[in-house]
């Protein structure tokens, strides 16, 4: 027995140098990759746009708060991240030098060596490059008026308050090398990757986490990458898949969904509609098509899966309107029919598609609750001004009536997804969303 004693008195001896490695030992900076000229400066309005392309305000601005003085509350599986101040007053940036704004972006790292968490995110924000870093760094120091206001101290339960711990998540979820590969010899599509997977992040949202909460995939490399998931209460759709919605849809439904949050079929919900209201409608008609171009390059080979439920049926029941039917095709009638019609089509650009819908046949259904008990509000736009709304039916029906009309739903037209219970209603009601 004594080699084992032995065996575990070495491991206990190792795991206590790497403890002091990681809390001692200061983290290395990732270095520039291009090495600026003294006098580089950055096109006027670069770093406003690319600080929209970044979606910075939909997590550094508080409901009601200044621009980028943080206090934005980023639920995680581990507890509420609050934002931090990114104006250039004291309780922000000020002070920092472009070494310690690319530290952050890239690293994750604060000027004092804090390791940020992962809520922001810098596993794909290390793929900007040094002019489009150089740009943003111009643009928050010297356009964004500096505030003072400190914000709210993120506190998690132990032992995620100990962030030495991430420098450990770091070394398997971060890539080594930082920096934006181009690889398809093509610069549209270049383009459209470098903006998908490093300025506008779609990876922290539409890619599957491991159990190590990593991003499975950077890159269209990893089978995984975009092919969506829950975050947060709301499903984040398959964006490759031969099933998915984009597979669907023509590249212009593709381009007024990103600029707008709407077309013929459907309409954004949940967190997507502070992308398209505060980043995506901003972008250059090059950029979205840009974009557009690498998500349709990178989509999986395949045909769509075909409907196994005559649509008509539904159809015909809701049009018969015999007051016999179920429940749920009743509270439909009395709720729904009016804007999404007998046939579950509703109106291009104004009530979105329920037949075939993603929110409708997510595997989590708490998106499509969340929507009829609190309603939700289409974004304002500049191609498409009006703000369009739905109202909530929280007050209006009790968990039982809307377990019912959600089931309907999910079994209608050709839909075809795992039935809820009241059970369900009653814990998606008990947690408002802060959207």
């Amino acid at each position: 027995m004594r080699w084992f004693f032995r065996l575990v008195f070495w491991f206990v001896v190792f795991c206590l140098v790497i403890f002091l490695v990681v809390i001692l030992v200061p983290v290395k900076r990732s270095d520039p990759i291009t090495v600026l000229p003294q006098d580089y400066k950055s096109p006027e309005g670069r770093g406003l746009y690319l600080a929209l392309m970044a979606d910075c305000a939909a997590c550094h601005t508080a409901p009601g708060g200044k621009i980028y003085a943080g206090g934005q509350v980023v639920q995680s599986p581990f507890g509420p991240i609050y934002a931090s101040n990114i104006t250039p007053g004291k309780n922000g940036i000020a002070g920092w030098s472009l070494d310690d704004f690319r530290a952050v972006l890239r690293d994750g790292l604060r000027p004092d060596g804090t390791q940020l968490y992962p809520a922001m995110p810098y596993e794909s924000y290390r793929k900007i490059s040094d002019e489009d870093i150089f740009a943003l760094y111009d643009y928050f120091m010297n356009s964004v008026k500096p505030v003072d206001e400190k914000v709210k101290q993120t506190n998690l339960i132990f032992p995620f308050n100990q962030r030495w711990g991430i420098r450990i998540w770091n070394w398997f979820a971060i890539p080594g090398k930082p920096g934006f590969r181009p690889r398809y010899g093509d610069a549209l599509l270049d383009r459209g990757a470098y903006l998908v997977e490093s300025l506008a992040h779609c990876g922290d949202c539409h890619t599957p986490r491991d159990i190590l909460f990593r991003q499975s995939g950077l890159d269209a490399s990893h089978p995984e990458f975009l092919t969506g998931q829950t975050l947060d209460d709301w499903s984040s759709p398959d964006l490759r898949g031969p099933d998915s919605s984009l597979a669907r849809w023509s590249s212009e439904d593709i381009k007024l969904y990103l600029m707008s949050g709407r077309n013929r079929y459907s309409a954004a919900v949940g967190p997507m509609k502070l992308v398209i209201k505060d980043s995506l409608q901003y972008a250059t008609p090059a950029d979205i098509e840009a974009i557009v171009a690498y998500l349709e390059k990178i989509r999986m080979p395949g045909k769509p899966a075909q409907p196994v439920r005559d649509p008509d049926i539904t159809t015909a029941l809701l049009t018969g309107a015999d007051p016999g039917m179920p429940p749920g095709a009743r509270l439909y009638l009395d709720n729904c029919n009016a804007c999404h019609r007998v046939d579950g089509k509703g109106a291009a650009e104004v009530f979105p598609e329920l037949d075939g819908a993603r929110l409708v046949n997510a595997s989590d259904s708490s998106g499509l609750i969340r929507v009829i008990l609190e309603g939700s509000r289409l974004p304002s736009t500049r191609i498409r001004p009006a703000d369009l709304a739905m109202p909530g039916f929280a007050w209006r029906l009790n968990d039982e009536e809307a377990a019912e009309l959600v089931n309907f739903l999910r079994t209608g037209w050709t839909n075809k997804a795992a039935p809820v219970t009241a059970a369900d209603i009653a814990k998606v009601r008990a947690e408002p969303s802060a959207d």
